[in-house]
């Protein structure tokens, strides 16, 4: 068995695409999940392995074997996980959780996060909330009151500074524009 580590997945579709992408380079997978593949086949030869690169990049993802790439791609999972499919509760505390989560001490989950990324996870976690906050506004279905309990702020007000640091506009104004300004969660 094989264990594959891929770069990009955030949903449900995500883990269709890259079963096909396994099956149509040959290989057999076991399971696919957020960022995890098992495939039965191993060692999986160069060729394949290089055939199933390109297959995966041609539909934006990416085969990860840096270890301290795999596992700052998973802090990223989880939280896009935990922000998109799941509620959140008023003070969530996510140092605690992730570093349950990863079985690892948060300090040096979050100092391999920055000097890979770039940024830190609690900047990471505010992109993502803001982008689940631009599609619950998209959708029209909640008020900012439901959406900021929703995503755990600790008032509308809270999130709506927020929002207005990351966007340069209040939610306001982002749920008057016609076409909405989305990102793409992978790219946050």
């Amino acid at each position: 068995m094989t264990t594959l580590h891929i770069k990009n997945m955030v949903c449900p579709r995500c883990i269709m695409a890259v079963e096909k992408v396994l099956k149509e380079v040959g290989l057999h997978p076991i399971s696919v999940e957020l960022g995890i593949a098992e495939v039965t086949d191993h060692p999986i030869p160069d060729n394949q392995l290089q055939l199933l690169d390109k297959k995966l990049e041609a539909i934006g993802f990416q085969r990860i074997e840096d270890k301290n790439k795999q596992l700052v791609d998973k802090i990223k999972t989880i939280i896009i996980k935990k922000i998109h499919h799941q509620n959140l509760q008023q003070g969530f505390n996510w140092s605690n959780w992730i570093a349950q989560q990863l079985l690892h001490d948060y300090r040096f989950l979050s100092h391999l996060f920055s000097g890979i990324e770039g940024f830190t996870i609690e900047q990471f976690i505010i992109r993502q909330k803001i982008e689940k906050v631009k599609e619950l506004i998209a959708y029209g279905q909640m008020n900012f009151s439901e959406i900021s309990y929703t995503l755990g702020y600790s008032s509308p007000a809270h999130m709506s500074n927020q929002f207005k640091k990351v966007t340069g506009m209040t939610p306001g104004d982002f749920k008057k524009l016609r076409k909405p300004i989305r990102n793409s969660i992978d790219n946050v």
